[in-house]
């Protein structure tokens, strides 16, 4: 009866316990040997256990046959690299493989075009160095790199580009890089749209207001309330010109003339035309820092801030109040406007600042706004190298924050002192 195979190592263990004791008598190591003994029967026994399969796993035919599926598989794993490859050299869009040290491993079709790479010569040159020359240079040598939009190809200087790099593999990275000379122009083709369009109407638009006022509504008192809406539209089409006229000339221009811009005067002005428009339906406060000016263009700062103030007192009921702050923070400085207006469901806050956008087109009709202002204030905000901040809620009113930084700040004492 064969013995199980559950039960043939226990047996062999001590079949070799026993034969190393009788060994040990001649070596003078009784349990050395028994382990020794227990060892090899076990290697014994493992391939012994299933004759049959050892003898077939070693036959030249299932070599033989291993081989062939190892040859098969490193054929389909080549051909998908090269699948791969061809696929990644016919992208639209550069691609660039660097190593940990930012050196080039790998580059496609694109990248020779947009970015001047030259292959096999900078195939493991340094990135950075073989782009020293232009702005991409200085964007590889940060440590944190936010995706960089707008620039000129290194390797078409008529083009523009928009780069970002991202982690790959071990501490490998992927340099992508996006020809957007097409968005670029189309860009410009809407901005001298709007340009040209609002200077074309701002001359009729003139002639027609001109004529409304000269009409007396008493001379026709039937006609007063349509001469009323007539004027009032006549007006407002008019202010959209200007703040397309305006918002044109903001994304044409890249920095501004630097001015002193006082802000208690600034900020005196603003009330007084908050308290205008509201004509006494709202509690008009102002909380400032009267040692503190910027540093930026008055015009276009007085438009920023200004939209800020008439859009509170538009969006607040009657009774309603609207507070006007400029402080020190901890990044600088911070003019807000809080209101206790209807607020903006959060769903809206991010598109604000788009041309026309509108929360409730009912409510922005009856107030009179253009849809524009926060637009301008975003572009003003840009060119001052600030932000706009916005919290709000329904029900509770909102808080509109320009935050400037250190560099744009002066101080209101030492302009005086020089002076």
């Amino acid at each position: 009866m064969p013995i199980p195979y559950r039960w043939k190592l226990p047996v062999i263990c001590f079949a070799g316990l026993c034969a190393g004791a009788l060994l040990g008598w001649l070596a003078g190591d009784r349990i050395a040997a028994g382990v020794a003994f227990v060892a090899v029967a076990e290697i014994v026994l493992l391939l012994s256990r299933d004759g049959h399969t050892t003898r077939h796993i070693m036959s030249p035919a299932t070599i033989t046959a291993k081989h062939d599926r190892l040859v098969m598989r490193t054929h389909r794993l080549a051909s998908s690299l090269r699948d791969l490859r061809r696929t990644a050299s016919q992208l639209p869009d550069a691609v660039v493989l660097l190593d940990p040290d930012q050196r080039v491993r790998w580059f496609n079709h694109a990248a020779e075009n947009l970015l001047g790479l030259r292959a096999p010569h900078d195939r493991g040159a340094s990135l950075e160095q073989r782009l020293q020359a232009s702005e991409l240079a200085d964007w590889l040598r940060q440590d944190e790199h936010e995706p960089l939009h707008d620039t000129v190809a290194p390797g078409r200087p008529d083009s523009q580009i928009s780069v970002s790099l991202l982690p790959f593999g071990r501490r490998q990275q992927v340099l992508l890089a996006r020809d957007t000379s097409h968005v670029t122009r189309l860009e410009q083709m809407r901005r001298d749209f709007v340009a040209n369009v609002s200077h074309e109407l701002r001359t009729p638009l003139t002639v027609i207001h001109g004529y409304l006022e000269l009409l007396d509504p008493e001379d026709a008192p039937a006609l007063a309330p349509v001469l009323g809406e007539m004027r009032a539209q006549s007006r407002r089409m008019g202010q959209i010109v200007e703040d397309l006229l305006t918002l044109s000339r903001l994304e044409t221009q890249h920095h501004v003339e630097d001015e002193r811009v006082p802000m208690a005067p600034l900020l005196a002005t603003l009330r007084k035309e908050a308290e205008a428009l509201s004509q006494g339906r709202h509690q008009v406060t102002v909380e400032a820092d009267t040692d503190l000016d910027l540093l930026g263009s008055p015009k276009d700062l007085h438009s920023a801030l200004s939209n800020l103030v008439s859009n509170a007192v538009r969006y607040t009921p009657a009774g309603g109040s609207i507070a006007i702050r400029w402080r020190r923070s901890a990044e600088g400085a911070t003019y807000s406007v809080s209101d206790t207006g209807y607020g903006i469901p959060a769903s809206h806050l991010s598109r604000l600042t788009e041309r026309f956008y509108r929360v409730s087109s009912s409510r922005s009709r009856g107030t009179g706004g253009t849809g524009l202002g926060l637009s301008i204030v975003k572009h003003v905000l840009n060119l001052h190298q600030a932000r706009l901040g916005i919290e709000s809620e329904p029900g509770r009113g909102s808080t509109f924050s320009c935050h400037f930084a250190p560099e744009r700040l002066l101080s209101a004492t030492r302009s005086r002192d020089e002076s």
